[in-house]
């Protein structure tokens, strides 16, 4: 009998953590580093199909870094989902990300598209461009659109360019980057006090700008080209897309799981629902509309991708992603006074 009733506890344990797992899938905790709207409607999606109740917080790249190093052991979140990748490998090398081999990863457009070791992988591509207000080169005939990074630096553009800081936006460091990797430290660091003498304000998110320029406050910002098409498309703001011919920067918008994510099977569903062509062709719906990683999707604005890309150096910005921030705030801006 004692043996017979020993079996039985061993079932009941069994079942019981059967159903403790069952249970630990029915939730899931996103950081998100894309538009709340997108953040919102893709959450909705999952959620709805997988019967898993998804809590989501949307923050900018430099903040949810932030967040996840002070969180580092007591993680709130499962999932990063969003941002340039450097700031990803800035997380896998401070231990923050948790390796997952999806078996989704075979849907990628290109190896670039993932971390080799399975830390991190990408969702979407977008490319850095300049937003111009129409309504304020009417106002000044005769001033055309930026076309190179130097057309920033053109009399007519003094004080009224908005940019975000890269201390706080994945965007910002984005373009930090991409100068110094065109043009090298002491010239991009030359280039960067000449930009900032031409900068009305910064902001804390990478996207707001295009929304302040659309709004009248200023004539020029640099913001990925994707977010620049949805104000165009979904808002209806007077603003025209151009692309520095010289080359553009971009980014791999990144997802990843959380070192240490109560909730991995919730997790890992995420991850391979999220390298598939019917995750990916959401975006649209929901007022984003970046590149794919996967086969299978249309794109909705092929130019996007018909642009001089510069061979960005993703591991390299992100191993100097700190020093660079902090170089910027020393000689450049300081990261206080940012427009919200």
């Amino acid at each position: 009998m004692k043996q017979r009733y020993g079996y039985i506890g061993v079932l009941l344990l069994c079942v019981l953590v059967l159903a403790a797992c069952q249970r630990g899938s029915r939730e899931l905790n996103v950081l998100c580093t894309v538009s709340e709207e997108w953040c919102q409607g893709m959450t909705a999606e999952f959620a709805s199909q997988f019967n898993i109740q998804v809590n989501s917080v949307r923050m900018s790249t430099g903040e949810a870094l932030a967040r996840l190093r002070e969180e580092r052991d007591d993680p709130q979140f499962d999932i990063w989902w969003g941002g340039p990748i450097d700031s990803y490998i800035v997380a896998q090398n401070e231990g923050l990300l948790q390796a997952y081999a999806s078996p989704n990863h075979g849907n990628l457009l290109d190896a670039r598209y993932r971390d080799p070791d399975n830390y991190w992988v990408g969702v979407y591509v977008g490319s850095l461009g300049f937003c111009t207000n129409t309504e304020w080169l009417a106002d000044n005939p005769g001033v055309e659109p930026p076309r190179s990074w130097d057309d920033l630096l053109r009399p007519e553009f003094e004080r009224q360019i908005i940019m975000a800081h890269p201390a706080t936006s994945g965007t910002a460091y984005t373009f930090l980057s991409t100068l110094l990797q065109l043009r090298g430290d002491a010239p991009g660091w030359a280039y960067m006090q000449d930009f900032s003498d031409q900068v009305y304000q910064f902001s804390r998110s990478g996207s707001a700008p295009a929304t302040f320029v659309g709004q009248g406050e200023a004539a020029v910002c640099i913001v990925f080209s994707h977010d620049i098409i949805q104000l165009i498309e979904d808002h209806q703001l007077p603003l025209v897309l151009s692309f520095p011919e010289e080359g553009t920067g971009y980014e791999i918008g990144g997802l990843a799981i959380i070192a240490g994510a109560r909730h991995t099977d919730a997790a890992q569903k995420w991850v391979d629902w999220a390298l598939t062509a019917e995750a990916q062709a959401l975006g649209a719906r929901y007022g984003s509309y970046q590149a794919p990683t996967v086969h299978g999707v249309a794109l909705r604005y092929p130019e996007i991708l018909e642009v001089n890309l510069i061979d960005y150096d993703f591991v390299g910005s992100a191993a100097r992603k700190d020093a660079l921030v902090q170089q910027f705030i020393n000689e450049i801006a300081t990261a206080d006074n940012l427009k919200q």
